[in-house]
This record gives C-alpha cells, sequence and structure tokens, in this order.
C-alpha cells in the first residue's frame, strides 16, 4: 500500500476552509479540535499540534498534539496517521476520539508504542438537545480567581482520580495551575462551596468551539456523594453552555454508572462513543 501522507507536511493556512468544514460536518465528535482551530487557527505554530490529511481534509483529518485526534477517515488513513505518528518519538499523552477512529489507529501504533497504561475503548459521548430536565443548582456559580487556592485542590483530586496519575508531578504543578486559573478566568470553571466554604462540586467547560461547549472534570466530594448533586450541577452547567448558544456535551467511562446515571437525569443523550487510550 502506498500511503500518500508519508513526507506530506502538516496542514496549515492554505487548508483552513476544508479543515473548517470537516470539523463542521461533526460538531460534537471535534468540539476539542474545532475549538483549537477557531481560536488559533490552523498554522501548527500557532495551533499547538499539528493537522495531518491523507489526501482531502473533509474526508480524512487527525489532528497531532499533547493528545492525539484522529478525526475522520477510513482505515486506510488511520493506517497512514499511524505510520505518520510513529516516524518520530511519540508526543501524546493519549489518543482520545470516536471509538471507530481511535481503536484502529491504535491497533496499529500498539507495537511501538504500547502497552497501554489503560485502554478505555467505550466512552459514551453525550450532549443535551434542549433545556435540562433537571432544575439546575442555583448553588453552582462561575469561580472567580479568589477561589483558585480552594478549588485547585478539587481539580487535582478530579484529575489524579480519572487520569490516574498526579498533574502537580514534574513542576510542582506550576503548569496546572495556570490552566485551571485561564479556565476560571474565562469564566469557564463552575464551583458549588458548602457552608463551610469547602467545595462540594466542580466542572469546567474544557472546550467551547462556535457551536459546542464540552464539558470535563464533573466532580463531587466523596462524603457528599448520592445526594444528587452531580446530576444538578451538570444541569446548571449546561444550563449555562446553552445560554452561550451552544449545545453542552461531554463524553464519561462507561464503568462510571453513577456519573451515566446523574448525566441521565439531567437530560443528556448518547450520540455516538468515544474511545481513549493512555500511554505513558
Amino acid at each position: 500500500m502506498v500511503l500518500k501522507l508519508l513526507g506530506d507536511k502538516p496542514l496549515g493556512s492554505r487548508d483552513t476552509e476544508a479543515v473548517e468544514r470537516a470539523l463542521d460536518a461533526d460538531p460534537i465528535g471535534m468540539c476539542m479540535v474545532a475549538a483549537r482551530v477557531e481560536d488559533h487557527g490552523t498554522n501548527p505554530r500557532t495551533l499547538g499540534g499539528e493537522l495531518w490529511s491523507n489526501g482531502d481534509p473533509e474526508t480524512s483529518l487527525c489532528f497531532s498534539g499533547a493528545n492525539l485526534i484522529p478525526l475522520v477517515g477510513d482505515r486506510s488513513d488511520m493506517a497512514a496517521f499511524a505510520e505518520r505518528a510513529t516516524r518520530s518519538p511519540r508526543m501524546c499523552s493519549s489518543i482520545v476520539g470516536r471509538a471507530e477512529h481511535v481503536m484502529p489507529f491504535w491497533s496499529d501504533v500498539c507495537g511501538q508504542w504500547g502497552p497501554a497504561r489503560e485502554i478505555r475503548a467505550e466512552q459514551p459521548l453525550l450532549a443535551l438537545s434542549g433545556a435540562p430536565l433537571l432544575t439546575p443548582d442555583p448553588l453552582v456559580r462561575r469561580a472567580t480567581l479568589d477561589d483558585l487556592d480552594d478549588y485547585l485542590p478539587a481539580a487535582i483530586a478530579m484529575f489524579t482520580g480519572e487520569v490516574g496519575v498526579d498533574p502537580c508531578a514534574g513542576d510542582g504543578g506550576r503548569s496546572y495551575r495556570r490552566r485551571i486559573a485561564s479556565l476560571i478566568a474565562a469564566g469557564r470553571a463552575f464551583v458549588r462551596f458548602d457552608d463551610e466554604n469547602h467545595v462540594v462540586f466542580k466542572a469546567e467547560v474544557g472546550s467551547m468551539s462556535r457551536r459546542v461547549g464540552q464539558i470535563q472534570g464533573v466532580w463531587v466530594a466523596p462524603h457528599r456523594r448520592g445526594e444528587g448533586i452531580g446530576a444538578a450541577g451538570t444541569a446548571a452547567v449546561a444550563q449555562a453552555v446553552l445560554a452561550c448558544g451552544r449545545t453542552p456535551s461531554l463524553y464519561v467511562n462507561d464503568f462510571n454508572v453513577a456519573a451515566r446515571e446523574a448525566y441521565l437525569r439531567a437530560g443528556f443523550e448518547q450520540v455516538g462513543t468515544f474511545a481513549t487510550i493512555l500511554v505513558d
């Protein structure tokens, strides 16, 4: 097989219109990359990663950065992306996206990149098509930078439990603190405190494109779980996304039964399946 991707340069400004058409075809599944392209364009120097195509970007597209995200293409495209990815040292810490792209891609690279630290092959991709079915929690509000020191430990606990690594490792948490501070400053972090000023709920809108807001990092304090705080809190975040004219979306591990039930009660419906491969 001749892989057209071999030796090709990454996509750039000349390809922006075709890339945008591809991203518009799947606004929920491609929200993470669409948000980056809308903010930074397609030039690798500003995008924080590269966009690859095995021909036409509208039918074959992959993002390679801190996360590698196969976006669209058939089996031969995934093989071409895998060949391109394994040509150089691995830069990504995870492979994420629609399962029908991620799993074939992983089968082609696992011999060089494996074994995976964890394979999450089925992660329901959810979206809310209308108003939440639950009354949004009125105690959930946008976090402010004054909340950062209280918010950060909850964010660290959530990240560590979800990803299995400490986000503060390496630089003492400076980079992760800046990331959370930037989300707070952008008005995309949400929090509920109890009467003693302890965080009992937090979540962020990690990616915000023109059409979709992808909710992430939903966390409820362990001693308050089972009270419905997660469902009503997520409804509050979803309502804020709707108020911005976007569709609320998120993806969840299939084994997290409590979270899946909470999102269902809030009104989210499955619109696809994601997969995530965590690599060391």
